[in-house]
């Protein structure tokens, strides 16, 4: 359960919130100006498809950054990166003064309030200098945590209700916790998507503010296990999802918006132009950018239905393939199920128990503590031959399988910004004690 000391409105909250904004100087909408305009990226916007940028470096950001874009996300990957650089170590020293108000907070906690911090801080820097709407994302501590994850979700958006969108990934209390804060008018980016199915049951129980395909994650699975090149596979997953979430908005009125993530070659601005977001690496835009003079004409790829490039002896069955993009009737009628289900008054294990019990344990996944080890082992791209027979028998899903070393991976990094952050203190304040 969440504590009083990191609830939203407790003393404490209104400290760091009062610590993050101190020097917060935004001008919105005045911004516009300072930054040309390019007709690439216009025809972009002309097809429907708004623009971000996948970075919180600002030497980079602004390399790409024209008016035509609109927002850059950021994550615990990307923040780590940043702090990792040591700009923020100052800032470390003097947050870490201001929680030592605070002796009671034990070390989980302090380590939340500094990445919160840390998160915060940065994401209004950027605010301030391009006037973009920003991600901010949770620490992974909280993905499984359906209390705390609603409490800081609430603190995030209070520091910038203009600008700040805050992400919060896909997991059971991930589900539930975006369900409650879009009740409470909260922006969303459900993040850690991977699939057509997960985006729509995502769409349908929680609505979003915006869903998530990892695309280039999906297409480096299959080229990192020698199944083929991989090409098309994530795009073919993100023109499903696409669908999947147009229809709901065009039928019943959800107001859920498609991001394309994780791009890794100029070509997928291409094949997904039409998309509702495209968020892209400033080296992915660049590379579009040089590239201009021999590009073809820019057309919406919307109702495309691209062919997977995979190697002629792989059965797609074998690996679940078709869990990327095919939405089953099953799984239709379990969250038709659950429309009648008193769901606010579900947990996480709840959850997890009623897709079991509709026949759709492979899409919420109980996973063991040893499978969790073995993903977390593996990075950010699992190894076929760990997961082959689960995938093959349909226990488990492709798309549950990357959701899950998407996690696993993004924790790692979190691990890695918290390691640096008490590596600072202990060379600044050896002495003081952090968390009881």
């Amino acid at each position: 359960m969440t504590t009083t000391t990191i609830s939203a409105g407790s003393k404490l909250s209104q400290r760091v919130h009062d610590f993050v904004t101190r020097d917060f100087a935004p001008r919105f909408g005045e911004l516009e100006k300072e930054f040309g305009s390019d007709p690439l990226w216009l025809r972009f916007l002309e097809l429907g498809t708004e623009l971000w940028l996948d970075s919180g470096n600002f030497e980079a950001v602004e390399g790409i950054w024209t008016r035509e874009y609109s927002a850059v996300t950021t994550n615990n990957t990307l923040l780590n990166q940043e702090v990792g650089t040591g700009t923020y170590d100052e800032l470390i020293s003097e947050a870490a003064q201001l929680l030592s108000e605070f002796p009671d907070l034990t070390e989980r906690e302090f380590r939340l309030e500094m990445a919160f911090i840390l998160n915060a801080t940065h994401a209004l820097r950027l605010v301030e200098r391009f006037d973009a709407h920003v991600s901010v994302e949770e620490h992974t501590d909280l993905a499984h945590d359906l209390e705390e994850s609603v409490e800081y979700a609430r603190r995030y958006f209070a520091i910038c209700p203009e600008r700040f969108y805050v992400k919060i990934p896909f997991t059971p209390a991930g589900l539930l916790a975006t369900r409650r804060a879009r009740q409470e008018g909260i922006p969303i980016n459900h993040t850690l998507g991977f699939s057509a199915r997960q985006n729509y049951v995502i769409t349908r129980l929680a609505f979003p503010t915006f869903v998530n395909v990892f695309l280039g994650r999906l297409n480096s699975f299959i080229a990192k296990n020698g199944l083929g090149s991989g090409d098309y596979v994530g795009e073919k997953a993100t023109l499903a999802s696409q669908q999947a979430i147009r229809s709901l908005r065009d039928g019943r009125g959800f107001e859920t918006r498609q991001i394309g993530a994780s791009f890794r070659t100029y070509e997928q601005y291409l094949n997904l132009a039409g998309i509702d977001v495209i968020t892209s690496p400033p080296n992915v835009a660049k590379e579009l950018l040089d590239r201009r003079n021999e590009l073809p004409l820019i057309e919406s790829q919307i109702g495309q239905d691209y062919v997977p490039d995979i190697d002629p002896g792989v059965d797609p069955a074998q690996i679940g393939l078709d869990t990327l993009w095919r939405i089953e009737g099953k799984l239709v009628a379990c969250v038709d199920a659950l429309d009648r289900e008193d769901l606010d008054s579900f947990d996480a294990d709840t959850l997890v128990d009623f897709f079991e019990a509709h026949g759709c344990s492979d899409f919420l996944v109980r996973w063991s503590n040893p499978e969790i080890a073995t993903s977390a082992e593996e990075g950010k791209i699992p190894k076929l031959s760990n997961w082959a027979d689960q995938l093959a028998d349909g226990s488990i899903g492709l798309d549950s399988l990357m959701n899950l070393a998407g996690f696993n991976s993004f924790a790692a990094d979190q691990k890695e910004m918290d390691d640096h952050v008490l590596d600072v203190l202990s060379r600044t304040s050896p002495r003081r004690q952090r968390g009881k």
